[in-house]
């Protein structure tokens, strides 16, 4: 049995978006905490991976609620989200990186889905035919 659940889709996307919305507004709230984090991971030019953090998570976030051009910022998520585990979660002796690090390799894989299946029917992308 093939039945589309086009709300499924849509939750799904949301829900997906809602820890990078979340994340991202808390950047927002904190632009030099978050940069200070991003210096002491050891990574360089933390004020240009704050900026690029707010745009994925923010940006990417609202385009992947409403499924606009769903799949390419789905891989362009997954991809940000596989650099953040790498980055920032690499400590797996400890229990809560491992922890965090699989979440993120888990949201990598639910954003592949989007990438594969494309955003569903309740979707920009839909109204627009692709």
């Amino acid at each position: 049995m093939n039945k589309q659940l086009p709300s499924a889709a849509a939750l799904g996307r949301l829900l997906i978006a809602a820890i990078f919305l979340f994340s991202g507004i808390g950047k927002i709230a904190a632009p030099a905490m978050t940069q200070a984090y991003i210096a002491a991971a050891g990574l360089p030019l933390p004020v240009v991976g704050y900026a690029l953090a707010v745009l994925v998570e923010v940006g990417g976030g609202v385009l992947l609620v409403l499924g606009y051009q769903a799949r390419i910022v789905a891989l362009i998520m997954a991809l940000f989200t596989i650099a953040a585990a790498l980055s920032f979660h690499n400590h797996f002796a400890d229990q809560n990186q491992m922890i965090h690090f699989m979440k993120n390799l888990a949201m990598a894989g639910g954003l592949l889905q989007v990438v594969a299946f494309g955003a569903g029917n309740l979707s920009l992308d839909a109204r627009r035919g692709r």
